[in-house]
């Protein structure tokens, strides 16, 4: 069963790159022929991707990423991610008779992380100063570009959003979305840009930039201050792993949720999913099982490690997966998904670039929910994230809302290696899909055998809450057995595939170390393209 692509892997030796608008993976690509590396090529893509694809990601929300230098034959991960006011209070919210976070609005807000997080990967692993990166995302937004299909509908929902407050006008083309085809500036991002390549991050954080944008968010009701703006660092953390069936599969550690996707390979791992077959029901049904094992989990215990004390390593051990594998009942669906008893206590960009040296950059950056907040600050094109929402309310949940605190992050870059060698180069966007997404993406090549385009043409499953949806495509009789297993089903159709809710959007890089082929693959449910040279 495969969403049918019409695309074959693409091939390449000496540098590619893989996401999900054609403008910005070439703008990647021609970083990699002027010279430029990986982390080089990853940085102009997301920038351009800021532009071109506006509503997924941008300057004012937060990036992570994966790194992998093959000199040395090692993974290093970047948290770009930023932290909630110093003001915040949790008992002013509850105080409103609110037992959630707001999903919008300046509350919602933390302080925008991805700026300082391009600035800092690139002066660790970069090649090219910053200004010469940020060259073809300025061009499209002062001199324009013709936007893509997906990107049109996704844009033709969120017209309701930018108007909330004036300033949303920068992001529509003469005060409605733009439609496929038309010709899109965005003059006030493209001097944020221009800002950012002359000043580094600096111009962002402590420049005019900074206080503007908190000035803003205060002016909307939020907490957010000058002093939180420049307060702001990225870290460089060690990355977490397991193995599945001789694969290290690399996540980033909380409070990023790679853990979910990790635990459900551990939990699948137990089972002969490749006897099964690929998308039997049998297959679903266990893929399936693991995974809410996997994020009930996470819901319960991740959350910001400098904050709380987060049990990563009891979460990652595979006695641990076998005692919730224990849990799974190969002919019925739980009723109920309780989170294990350890003993301590939107939507988004992806990027894949892989040069001819073999570096590889995973890269991943959003401002969570389509527009964020939709809040657009005026004169700068900087759409803030609403990542904040992600926090609790409830004051004894490690993911509780805290001054100067990150969120329980959804955006996971992947890496795999096999015998200390660079295999794969991914990742899956798509909130909450993520982790399921990283389940399905590895399950299809390593328990299946699929080159990596096969593995993103394959149709996904997607849990939500206790519904599991399913591809347009599925066989009828794959679906009834699902129901008479216990699974509560629905369809997925159309546009909605690969917009936040649906079966997320992917990109892969596979690379062959003894002849150093690319083999790159771009989600065909999203505008994308993997490019190569």
């Amino acid at each position: 069963m495969f969403f049918d692509s019409r695309r074959s892997t693409v091939l390449a030796k000496n540098g590619m790159v893989a996401t999900s608008q054609p403008l910005a993976a070439m703008s990647g690509l021609r970083t990699l022929i002027d010279g430029g590396n990986a982390v080089d090529a990853a940085i102009a893509t997301a920038a351009v991707l800021n532009v071109v694809e506006p509503m997924s990601t941008g300057v004012g929300g937060d990036m992570f990423a994966l790194v992998w230098n093959n000199d040395e034959k090692k993974v290093r991960a970047i948290n770009g991610s930023g932290r909630s006011a110093a003001a915040s209070s949790l008992e002013e919210l509850t105080s409103k008779g609110l037992d959630r976070m707001p999903d919008f609005g300046a509350h919602s807000i933390t302080v925008p992380g991805a700026v300082h997080g391009w600035e800092t990967l690139i002066n660790a692993h970069g090649t090219m100063p910053l200004s010469e990166v940020l060259k073809p995302a300025i061009h499209y937004a002062e001199e324009g570009y013709p936007v893509s299909d997906v990107i049109s509908f996704q844009w033709s929902t969120e017209q309701k959003k930018l108007m909330q407050v004036p300033s949303g006008e920068e992001m529509l083309l003469n005060g409605r979305p733009p439609k496929q085809g038309e010709v899109m500036r965005i003059p006030t991002l493209g001097r944020t840009l221009r800002a950012i390549a002359e000043g580094g991050a600096e111009a962002f954080y402590q420049g005019e930039i900074g206080p503007k944008i908190a000035a803003f968010v205060q002016q909307q009701g939020g907490w957010l201050s000058a002093e939180d703006m420049a307060a702001h660092t990225s870290d460089w953390e060690e990355p977490i792993s397991t193995d599945y069936r001789g694969v290290t599969c690399w996540e980033l550690p909380p409070s990023d949720h790679g853990l979910a996707a990790l635990e459900a390979l551990n939990i699948a791992e137990g089972f002969d999913i490749p006897s099964m077959g690929a998308q039997s029901a049998d297959a679903y049904h266990h893929l399936v099982e693991s995974m809410r094992l996997a994020f009930a989990d996470a819901f319960r215990y991740i959350a910001d490690p400098s904050k709380v004390a987060v049990p990563t390593e009891e979460l990652l051990s595979k006695v641990f997966a076998a005692q919730r594998r224990s849990l799974i009942d190969p002919t019925q669906a739980m009723t109920t998904v309780p989170y294990g008893q350890v003993q301590t206590a939107g939507d988004t960009v992806y990027i894949s670039v892989v040069d001819g040296k073999g570096n590889a950059c995973s890269f991943i950056y959003s401002v969570y929910s389509n527009f964020g907040t939709g809040m657009v600050v005026p004169g700068t094109g900087i759409v803030m994230h609403n990542r904040g929402s992600l926090f609790s309310l409830d004051k004894d949940h490690p993911n509780a809302l805290a001054p100067s605190k990150r969120p329980y992050h959804t955006i996971i870059p992947g890496m795999t290696t096999v015998d200390g060698e660079l295999q794969l180069c991914y990742g899956v966007m798509g909130a909450f899909m993520q982790p399921q997404g990283h389940l399905q993406v590895i399950s299809n090549v390593v328990d299946f055998g699929m080159d990596p385009q096969q593995a993103l043409n394959a149709l996904r499953f997607m849990i939500s809450s206790d519904v599991v949806s399913l591809e347009e495509g599925v066989p009828p009789e794959l679906v009834t057995e699902l129901e008479q297993r216990g699974h509560r089903t629905a369809i997925i159709s159309s546009y909605y595939r690969g917009i936040t809710g649906g079966v997320g959007g992917a990109q892969m890089i596979q690379r062959d170390p003894a002849t150093g082929v690319l083999r790159g693959a771009s989600e065909p449910r999203k505008d994308g393209c993997a490019v190569g040279w």
